[in-house]
């Protein structure tokens, strides 16, 4: 016979486990994505020391693509 308190205990812990993989894989992409930014960053700058270096600046989204309200 099944144990149906077993059978709801182990499906909010595969609930509670997925939403955790979820949050830890997007924080580690976020790092990763980061550390190779860096890196390209420094090996540039180690290979080009004298080139100008320009500010981040922050891209605009074109009109087209926002949401409309109403």
């Amino acid at each position: 016979m099944r144990n149906p308190w077993l059978s709801m205990w182990l499906s909010g812990v595969n609930a509670w486990s997925g939403a955790a993989r979820g949050m830890i894989t997007s924080e580690t992409r976020r790092a990763q994505n980061a550390m190779m930014k860096e890196a390209a960053r420094q090996t540039a700058e180690f290979w080009f020391p004298h080139a100008p270096r320009d500010p981040a600046t922050k891209a605009r989204r074109s009109p087209s693509r926002r949401r409309k309200s109403g």
